[in-house]
C-alpha cells in the first residue's frame, strides 16, 4: 500500500513522483515504456519526442554549418557526408542516458518503480487498486488513496491512414530513418513538422510541407509568423497552405498523396517518405478509467478542475491527457503542484507564464499574449522591437536573423508578451518568463544590466524600445 501511485513516467509523472517522495509520501510509479528490452522512463518526451529530436537537430545544424557557414569564417573543408547510422546511435545514447538518469532519481528518492502498464481494477473508501501488467505477463496489484494520471499523448493519424513507420511516419518513425530520403513531404507545418523538416532539409532531403491552415504558425505572434515563413523559405523548405488531404496510399515503395490546393484544384504527388504531423491525442484508453467512473470529455481528455482534480476523490490528472498546451514543462509544473496539493499545501500554476519554443534554426520562442490577442481586446499597448542585426554578439557570431519583440500595456507599462525569433531564443525567453511572472514593466527590464556583448542585450533593447529609449537601434 502506497500514499501515491503515479501512472506514467513522462515529464509530468516522474516529476510528480519525485516531489511527492520529497514531501514524505511513499510513492510507486508505473510506466510501460521499454527501449531495446530495457525500462525506459521519460515518456514520449525522452524516448521519441523532445530529447531525441533535439539530438538530431543538433547534428543536422552542425552539418549545415560545416557545409554552408564554415567558409564564411575562413574555415575550408571538403563537402561533408552524413553517417545516418552513427547519427542515430548518438541519438540513442542521449536517450539512454536520460532514461538511466530518471531511474537513478527514483532510487535516490526511494520511489518504487514498476515497468508495466497501469490500469484501474477497483476502488473503495480506502483508495484505488491498480494492476501493473508487466511485459513478462506478471500482474502486480498495488493500492493507494491517491492516484496521479500522467498518461501523455500519442500522434494523431489521418482518418483511415494508419502509421506504418516505414513510408507513412509519425514523429517516432521520423526520428528513426535509416538514410536521408531523396524527397520527404510533411503533412502539417506545426512545431513537430517544422523541427523534423529542418533536420532532413539540412541533411540534403527535398523537404516540402502541406498545411491545412492559411498561414504558418497561426498560434504565434503575427510578426513572428511572417518572419519565420521568410527565413524557412529561404532555407529551402517549401510550404503550401490551405490544402485539404483527400487520399493517402502506399504503392511500389512510394507514397501517393492526393489533395486539393487552396484554389480547390486536385493535385497528386509521389514521395519516398511522408511524415504526418497533425497534432496529438490524449493517451487515455489504456488505464481502464471506466472501471471506476473516470470522466472524459468529448475529445478523450480527462476532465479536471483548475487544480487538476478529476471527478474521482483522490484521483488527479496532469500533462497531455488534460486541457491546456501539450508541453513537457507544463506537465512538470502540474506534477509538482499536484504533489503539494495532496498534502494540503496551496500550489498555483500560472498558465499565462508557460513559454513555447520551436527548436528550429533560428529558434522561435514566446510567452504571454500575442499582438493580435491584445488588439482583439481593445486594450491599448505599445511595441518595442529590435533586430538581432543591431546586436554586437549576434554580428560576431554570424547569427543576425530575427528579432526580439516586447509588448507592454500603454498605461501601466506592464509587459504583456515577449516574442523572439533568433539564435538561442529558447534560452532568452527565460528572462521574459521571469519578467511576466513578477509583473515587471518594460522600464524594469530596460534598467537591468546585461553583459556585453551578449544576445540577452537584445531583450533589454526591445524593452527600452517599447518606451522609445533604445540605445543601439
Amino acid at each position: 500500500v502506497y500514499d501515491v501511485i503515479v501512472i506514467g513516467a513522462g515529464p509530468g509523472g516522474y516529476v510528480a513522483a519525485i516531489r511527492a517522495a520529497q514531501l514524505g509520501m511513499r510513492v510507486c510509479i508505473v510506466d510501460d515504456w521499454e527501449m531495446d528490452g530495457k525500462p525506459a522512463p521519460g515518456g514520449t518526451c525522452t524516448n521519441v519526442g523532445c530529447i531525441p529530436s533535439k539530438a538530431l537537430l543538433s547534428t543536422g545544424f552542425l552539418f549545415e554549418q560545416i557545409e554552408n557557414e564554415a567558409i564564411r569564417h575562413g574555415i575550408k573543408v571538403g563537402k561533408p557526408e552524413i553517417d545516418v547510422e552513427k547519427m542515430m546511435d548518438r541519438k540513442k545514447g542521449v536517450v539512454r542516458q536520460t532514461n538511466d538518469g530518471i531511474l537513478y532519481l527514483f532510487r535516490k528518492n526511494k520511489i518504487d518503480y514498476i515497468n508495466g502498464r497501469g490500469s484501474f481494477v477497483s476502488s473503495d473508501d480506502s483508495g484505488y487498486v491498480i494492476n501493473a501488467s508487466t511485459s513478462n505477463s506478471d500482474n502486480i496489484r498495488i493500492k493507494a488513496p491517491n492516484v496521479i494520471l500522467a498518461l501523455g499523448s500519442k500522434p494523431r493519424a489521418l482518418p483511415g491512414v494508419p502509421f506504418d513507420e516505414k513510408y507513412i511516419l509519425s514523429n517516432t518513425g521520423a526520428l528513426a530513418l535509416k538514410e536521408v530520403p531523396k524527397n520527404l513531404w510533411i503533412i502539417g507545418a506545426g512545431v513537430i513538422g517544422l523541427e523534423r523538416g529542418c533536420v532532413w532539409n539540412w541533411l540534403g532531403a527535398d523537404v516540402r510541407k502541406l498545411e491545412a491552415l492559411p498561414s504558418l504558425l497561426g498560434m504565434a505572434d503575427e510578426s513572428i509568423s511572417k518572419e519565420a515563413l521568410k527565413i524557412f523559405t529561404k532555407q529551402g523548405l517549401s510550404l503550401t497552405f490551405g490544402v485539404k488531404i483527400e487520399k493517402v496510399t502506399v504503392e511500389d515503395n512510394r507514397v501517393s498523396v492526393v489533395y486539393q490546393d487552396s484554389d480547390g484544384k486536385a493535385q497528386e504527388i509521389w514521395v519516398e517518405k511522408l511524415i504526418v504531423s497533425i497534432g496529438r491525442v490524449p493517451n487515455t484508453s489504456t488505464v481502464d478509467g471506466a472501471t471506476v467512473g473516470l470522466k472524459l470529455d468529448d475529445r478523450g481528455f480527462i476532465e479536471v478542475d483548475a487544480d487538476c482534480r478529476t471527478n474521482l476523490p483522490g484521483v488527479w490528472a496532469i500533462g497531455d491527457c488534460v486541457r491546456g498546451p501539450m508541453l513537457a514543462h507544463k506537465a512538470e509544473e502540474e506534477g509538482v503542484a499536484v504533489a503539494e496539493r495532496i498534502i494540503g499545501r496551496r500550489a498555483f500554476v500560472d498558465y499565462d507564464e508557460i513559454p513555447a519554443v520551436i527548436y528550429t534554426e533560428p529558434e522561435v520562442a514566446w510567452v504571454g499574449l500575442t499582438e493580435q490577442q491584445i488588439r482583439s481586446t481593445g486594450r491599448k499597448y505599445k511595441v518595442g522591437q529590435i533586430p538581432f542585426m543591431a546586436n554586437g554578439r549576434a554580428r560576431a557570431a554570424d547569427e543576425t536573423l530575427g528579432f526580439v519583440k516586447v509588448l507592454a500595456d500603454a498605461d501601466s507599462d506592464e509587459i504583456l508578451g515577449v516574442h523572439i525569433i533568433g539564435a538561442g531564443a529558447g534560452e532568452l525567453i527565460a528572462q521574459a518568463v521571469q519578467a511576466i511572472a513578477f509583473k515587471a514593466t518594460a522600464e524594469d527590464v530596460g534598467m537591468m544590466c546585461q553583459a556585453h556583448p551578449s544576445f540577452s542585450e537584445a531583450v533589454k533593447e526591445a524593452a527600452l524600445a517599447a518606451n522609445k529609449e533604445a540605445i543601439n537601434f
